[in-house]
């Protein structure tokens, strides 16, 4: 008889599945532990949710941003003397509830391509029993939410657990006024004042989508500016466009409690100030689910944050316990946590290889407008990790921004001096997450600048000014900031 090999994936978020779907097709026998349902937190509670709520409030925004000046009348029965008046309005329990309907299809289709794969989905919560045998197993007990338990045995473990929203001792969401982002879908009436603590990815996302959709939005930030993990030039764009639509954003502002006061909430700030606001969002990071797994009694060494520690082909430090996604923190991305499980099982069946490379990951931040980024940053030119030469080019200048009342945006490209080599770009723009994509390319197969300029793009296309940006570059021998 063949023996086969045995794959259990502790979570079946982007980490997990995309790494089912690889172990089953090279023929191994793949049991999924999942308590939640496939998809994970990217697809029920994170990316898939928010990124749906972001889309109305991107129509919201185009509309009132853009109507009047693409010549676009409304008729409606607002009076005379109020036409100032908002003419486009949502219902966010509407919004909402497509919001959950989307989320659980989209688990629901990733729970039938894993079974039509031939993995086994076993609804509970996993953890390592032990060190390994002596013959290379490993053991894990599977606790059903009926409390009742099964012991799998495994020739190599992937956990793919993810993280769930960090909280202050003095601010704990309550699900109704004080809310973490897995909470807000759960809202039937739009926020009247939203403060969002956090200025961070999750933080802008929210704020900017919330007031779109028409909430009064108060941003509180520790730090000096929003995004401060995003290129300076970037987050400049955004706080600029934020405070220009209206939002109150408070840098160098750290919040210390938050509280419920009757209907309203009250946040108070670390020197004393308090401001308060119909609703809170709490978006102050998340912490990975390590405990109670069992990890380091079975050999698994953690970060002091709480992480596992991997290397580049996704192995912890226990041999046959492998690790993918946010619960490893090497980058909080659907796309990097799925590429970190596929090389997992790639790794270990014994299939080609390539080590995760980060150098190469495109991320995109979804405000409106995007920021998406790949490769080397501004930091890394700025700390003297790379030298680079790079040319940035505002949107206005664009033919096509300047016919869809675009204002605000770039494009920015990195590349190497001598060779000419794109080491990295930045997109402020709308759809700056699709825009992205031939800068990618360009880094990840080491194209030259000249090779980008020499591409056809269409006339007229946001496209265009990424191969502007590359002929600038081309011809511009000596460095400098275009």
């Amino acid at each position: 008889m063949e023996y086969v090999t045995r794959i259990v994936i502790i979570g079946g978020g982007p980490g997990g599945y995309e790494a089912a779907l690889v172990a089953a097709q090279l023929g191994a026998e793949v049991t999924v532990v999942d308590c939640d349902g496939l998809g994970g937190a990217s697809v029920l509670t994170d990316c898939v949710p928010s990124k749906t709520l972001i889309a109305t409030a991107e129509v919201m925004t185009t509309f009132d941003s853009s109507y009047e000046e693409l010549g676009i009348i409304v008729a409606d029965d607002t009076p005379p003397m109020e036409q100032a008046a908002r003419v486009v309005g949502v219902d966010l329990g509407k919004v909402n509830r497509r919001v959950k309907r989307l989320a659980l299809a989209q688990s629901h289709d990733i729970t039938a391509s894993v079974t039509r794969a031939g993995a086994r989905v076993m609804r509970g919560r996993g953890r390592l029993e032990g060190m390994q045998a002596l013959d290379g197993s490993r053991k894990v007990v599977v606790r059903a939410a009926d409390g009742s338990e099964e012991t799998l045995t495994a020739d190599a473990v992937l956990i793919a657990t993810g993280g769930h929203p960090r909280e202050l001792p003095d601010a704990r969401p309550d699900g109704e006024r004080i809310l973490n982002w897995t909470q807000v879908y759960d809202l039937d009436e739009l926020p009247e004042e939203l403060i969002v603590v956090g200025s961070g990815v999750t933080g802008a996302e929210f704020a900017g989508a919330y007031q779109a959709l028409g909430s009064r939005v108060t941003l509180v930030s520790s730090r000096d500016r929003v995004l401060p993990g995003e290129d300076p030039d970037a987050a400049a764009v955004l706080e600029d466009v934020f405070r220009r639509r209206g939002m109150n954003v408070m840098s160098r502002s750290r919040a210390a409690s938050a509280k419920r006061v009757g209907d309203r909430v009250e946040v108070t700030l670390a020197d004393g100030r308090v401001i308060t606001g119909s609703h809170c969002l709490m978006a102050v990071g998340a912490i990975p689910n390590t405990e109670g797994m069992g990890l380091e009694e079975a050999g698994v060494k953690l970060k002091d944050s709480g992480h596992i520690r991997t290397d580049r082909v996704s192995r912890t430090s226990a041999p046959g316990v492998y690790a993918a996604g946010d619960v490893t923190g090497v980058f909080a991305l659907a796309s990097v946590a799925a590429m970190q499980g596929r090389i997992a099982m790639y790794h270990f069946l014994g299939d080609a290889v390539t080590p995760l490379n980060l150098k190469t990951v495109s991320a995109n931040v979804f405000t409106d407008p995007e920021i998406a980024t790949v490769g080397y940053s501004q930091a890394d030119v700025d700390a003297g990790k790379i030298d680079a030469r790079v040319v940035k080019l505002p949107l206005l200048r664009n033919p096509r921004a300047k016919m869809q009342g675009i204002r605000d945006g770039f494009v920015k490209i990195f590349c190497r001096p001598g060779t000419e080599i794109v080491v990295g770009g930045v997109v402020v723009a709308p759809r700056a997450s699709e825009l992205i994509h031939p800068i990618s390319i360009a880094v990840d197969n080491n194209l030259t600048v000249e090779q980008i300029a020499n591409a056809f793009t269409v006339y007229p296309s946001l496209s265009g000014s990424i191969a502007e940006v590359a002929r600038q570059l081309h011809t511009r021998k000596a460095g400098g900031e275009g």
